[in-house]
């Protein structure tokens, strides 16, 4: 039986961890995790989660923050046998202060584009050709936030994280226009219980923690790419519940 070979960036930790632990539960799956250092405890961890039969684990290093990292970890998967891609999922993101734009600084804005919007740039650019190589419809999964709503933007501070997201939906809209074999998505996972949320939860609304589920948001975004169409999903931003949104 054929295998389906998935891409995340981010993933040892939070949503990424999750959706990795999601694929390679499942049968016939190569899931290529990509995070910074696959020396570390928790991408060694990686190695310890269930597979499904026929399933197997690949670590490459990849700084989302470092242009030319995409690159390399795409030669790293090369080089342990991975000659096409099905699914590439950019979920690797930053999200370290919440201004108003009055009190924005140049440099963490700066920071936040580099890992946020350039990072996924840089990762579609490296794994464009094998994505076009892959013997079925391939996708491009780019995580987008409800906080890069435009007309309908949370009424909260958040001019780095925020205004890169709405970046970020912008080039996702962009690359499936410019590619017709590709099914390039912006999908929304809600605001969950990952480190990064709950620390934006108690920031910016004095919450304990974020209110959605990690849970329900992978499963969610595991079902929306395994039924996704470019006819159906190309080129929107679309909630983990296969929600079409309107941004």
């Amino acid at each position: 039986m054929s295998t389906t070979t998935v891409l995340i960036t981010g993933g040892n930790r939070g949503i990424g961890l999750g959706l990795v632990a999601k694929y390679l539960s499942q049968p016939n799956y190569t899931v290529i995790a990509a995070n910074r250092d696959p020396n570390h405890p928790t991408s060694q961890a990686l190695f310890e989660l269930p597979k499904g039969a026929g399933s197997n684990l690949i670590v490459v290093k990849y700084d989302a923050s470092q242009w030319d990292s995409a690159k390399d970890a795409v030669q790293q998967a090369q080089a342990q046998g991975v000659s096409h891609l099905d699914i590439v999922i950019a979920n690797a993101a930053i999200a370290k202060s919440y201004p108003l734009v009055k009190d924005a600084v140049r440099s963490e804005m700066l920071e936040h584009y580099e890992v946020n919007v350039f990072g996924p740039i840089a990762l579609y650019q490296a794994t464009r050709d094998l994505l076009q190589k892959s013997p079925g419809k391939p996708v491009l999964a780019l995580m987008g936030s409800g906080s890069g709503g435009l007309g309908r933007q949370p009424p909260v501070p958040s001019a780095n994280y925020g205004a890169t997201k709405a970046a970020l939906h912008w080039y996702g809209i962009r690359i499936n226009a410019e590619n017709d074999w590709l099914n390039t998505l912006i999908v929304d996972p809600g605001w969950v219980k990952t480190e990064m949320g709950n620390e934006g939860a108690r920031i910016l609304m004095g919450l304990a923690e974020a209110p959605g589920s990690v849970e329900e948001t992978i499963n969610g975004t595991y079902n929306l790419l395994a039924t996704t169409t470019k006819e159906k999903h190309g080129g929107k931003v679309v909630l983990y519940t296969g929600e079409v949104q309107i941004f």
